[in-house]
């Protein structure tokens, strides 16, 4: 949502909580939304950034016919969509190997601060902590970012 903010293009989230959606409107998305919420709105893009394995659907039906649908979301069951849709709509659906191409203006729009990673990470651990963060553990003093970040370095040397 931030890249797309940064090139100036209006952002709506659908997220599952409230917490989640205003975490995402103090980000700068224009709209933000449950998914029962969600108004009856012109999509000309859809970004699946989920782990929901019906949510690829859901984004091709969302999406105006000549549109686009960005599926970087990676459900642990297969996900399923309707190729008729995809081509009778005229959609573009793009990957993530799509975003190669991509990663020097990424880096160019964090280098230049139209991007800041830092609001997403709610806590650093060590590297002795990350069993438990990839088996559902966050620390207490996390704050509201949705990521953890790992710093590799020996205690000793922080």
């Amino acid at each position: 949502m931030q890249f797309a903010r940064a090139a100036k293009v209006e952002t709506h989230v659908v997220g599952r909580s409230r917490t989640s959606l205003e975490f995402a409107t103090s980000l700068g998305a224009d709209g933000a939304w449950l998914a029962d919420e969600l108004p009856d709105l012109r999509w000309d893009a859809v970004i699946d950034a989920t782990d929901d394995r019906a949510v690829p659907a859901i984004a091709l039906d969302l999406v105006e016919p000549g549109g686009r649908v960005v599926y970087i979301g990676l459900s642990g069951e297969p996900s399923t969509i309707d190729t008729r849709q995809l081509a009778f709509k005229d959609v573009t659906a793009v990957g993530i190997l799509s975003g190669s191409p991509g990663l020097t203006g990424a880096i160019e729009r964090y280098a230049t601060g139209l991007v800041d990673p830092r609001p997403l990470v709610g806590a650093t651990v060590g590297l002795d902590q990350v069993a438990d963060v990839l088996a559902g553990w966050r620390p207490t003093s996390a704050g509201p970012g949705p990521k953890i970040h790992v710093d590799p370095r020996p205690r000793s040397a922080v």
